[in-house]
């Protein structure tokens, strides 16, 4: 029986130690700086910035079929199928592509290569005698889904550069295509958007037309108009021309997705410009189109829906390149930095911007925490009052749990919210609550005759059953906050959760032992103080 106390003993100050230690870690500095640096503050807590973002998602469904456009061109050429026009005539439905002027000897020859190179969309005949191809709603869906994790790995990325400490970027379930962002600690929303605003979105595409003055010079020299798979840009062709006007294929050669690296550099007259790096898909691709055109053909590198820079094709070029148009220093390590963490797939826009003060986070710390020590301090009088020596008890189990969930979250990096402080009182509750059954119980054995130390087995046996009930359904109602809620909800069920589980410990474990330590000297007909 001793040696059992004992081992038991030892591992509570061991829980206890390790417990303290993710609190203040490796002291460094002052107690209060050890402590900040090991439980992380949320924005309501320490101020910040808050977004709600919508992605586009209808711009990476028209670039996909832009560039399947191009494919089947591509495609039909091959199976030597002459005559057709490929192209997006509908604007209102940007996931369909109309193939026309097919030869009815030829149909089911265009079936077949849908069938085997296009699986994602259905084929069905017009009236008109062409085929219509529309892109199946599940195919849509992957792709938006695709897109909206794309834009949250790419938008993390750029916020890592931004240096901001625990940041939270999610999808936010209460609207579509929608991510909530929350920095704390950063007070600069013009420097943050900027940032994750800036798509970065780096093509580059074979030049059809131009240079014109404006548009209408285009269209002059276009009677026909502007093809389907071409797109009128506006740009500088190079760093010495002003405005000008650029007909484009409207598929990319190569994408902002195909860069693999980027880096500020130099020109030979140390002028600020870009080198980049493909992939070794995108290499190969781009190597066959330069080797193609090489001599004759022209290129443009647009960035942003703008031409930064018109060049001609002297050779095959596979994997490596330069941009140059005018750059500061500080615009090209931007830019570069930008490309390294991936185009944005889509465009974005702000639905929600609020900035949280620093001095409105430290009013509710202040608040939670004298909140959270009132709580405390009330319910450890009670347990005093009516328990009496069993108070203290319960007592030093509630202060315990307390070390042990703020231990748990030092280890886990949780982020403390205003309602996670709110979680920390409910789980003082919960605590008290584990402890008034076991209490009662020991109450209702001793009633009935037996032992202090009979009484207290007993009933710990009886409340164990009862207690870890309440706490699993506690614990599976706090999961579900998680799954379903946002930041600050997350923020509660997290420490509930933490709390729950250290409560469970504390209760049973930390109690008995307490009681065990008590009574073991004692003897058999002593009286408990309870």
């Amino acid at each position: 029986m001793a040696k059992s106390l004992r081992n038991r003993i030892i591992f509570i100050a061991a829980v206890l130690l390790v417990s303290i230690f993710g609190i203040i870690g490796v002291p460094k500095g002052g107690f209060k700086e050890s402590i900040a640096r090991n439980i992380h503050l949320g924005l309501d807590l320490r101020g910040g910035i808050h977004l709600v973002l919508q992605v586009q998602v209808a711009e990476a469904i028209s670039h996909t079929t832009d560039t399947d456009v191009a494919r089947l061109e591509d495609d039909l050429t091959k199976a030597t199928i002459t005559g057709t026009t490929v192209s997006k005539n509908d604007p209102s439905h940007l996931d369909t592509i109309q193939i026309a002027g097919v030869p009815p000897t030829r149909v089911s020859d265009v079936r077949g290569i849908i069938s085997s190179n296009y699986p994602n969309y259905d084929s069905s005949s017009n009236p008109d005698g062409s085929i219509r191809l529309t892109m199946k709603v599940g195919a849509v869906r992957e792709l938006e889904t695709r897109t909206l994790d794309q834009s949250i790995e790419t938008i993390r990325q750029r916020i890592d550069s931004l240096g901001v400490s625990e940041p939270v970027i999610e999808k936010y379930g209460l609207g579509e295509n929608e991510i909530l962002v929350e920095l704390p600690g950063e007070t600069d929303p013009a420097r943050v958007q900027d940032v994750i605003q800036s798509t970065a979105r780096l093509e580059i595409h074979e030049v059809t037309g131009g240079p014109y003055a404006t548009d209408a010079d285009a269209l002059t020299a276009n009677p026909q108009g502007v093809p389907p798979d071409s797109i009128l840009l506006h740009g500088t062709g190079t760093a010495d021309t002003g405005d000008q006007v650029f007909m484009l294929k409207r598929a990319s050669e190569v994408a902002g997705t195909d860069f693999r690296d980027a880096q500020a550099s130099q020109d030979e007259n140390g002028r600020p410009d870009i080198t980049f790096n493909l992939t070794t898909t995108a290499g190969d691709h781009f190597y066959k189109y330069t080797d193609a055109n090489k001599g004759t053909g022209r290129m443009a590198i647009v960035l942003d829906n703008r031409v930064r820079e018109v060049a001609g094709i002297q050779g095959a070029i596979r994997d490596s390149g330069r941009i140059t148009g005018g750059f500061t220093s500080e615009q090209a390590k931007s830019l570069s930095t930008l490309l390294r963490t991936g185009a944005l797939p889509a465009s974005i826009i702000y639905l929600e911007t609020r900035t949280v003060g620093p001095s409105l986070g430290a009013a509710s710390i202040r608040q939670g925490v004298m909140a959270a020590i009132v709580g405390m301090l009330v319910v450890m009088a009670f347990m005093l009052i009516y328990y009496r020596g069993a108070g203290i008890n319960a007592d030093l189990a509630l202060m315990l749990n307390l070390l042990i969930l703020l231990g748990f979250m030092g280890y886990s990096h949780a982020t403390l919210t205003l309602p996670g402080i709110a979680g920390v009182i409910l789980t003082i509750g919960m605590g008290v609550d584990s402890n008034v059954l076991i209490f009662e119980r020991i109450r209702e054995e001793l009633r009935s005759g037996k032992t202090a130390a009979m009484a207290v087995q007993q009933g710990f046996a009886h409340a164990w059953i009862t207690i870890v009930d309440t706490h699993v359904t506690t614990i599976v109602s706090a999961a579900i906050l998680f799954v379903f809620g946002t930041g600050p909800v997350k923020g509660f069920a997290i420490t509930l959760t933490f709390g729950l589980l250290a409560n469970i410990f504390t209760a049973v474990l930390v109690s008995r032992v307490i009681f065990d330590a008590e009574l073991r000297n004692k003897d058999r007909n002593a009286l408990l103080s309870i």
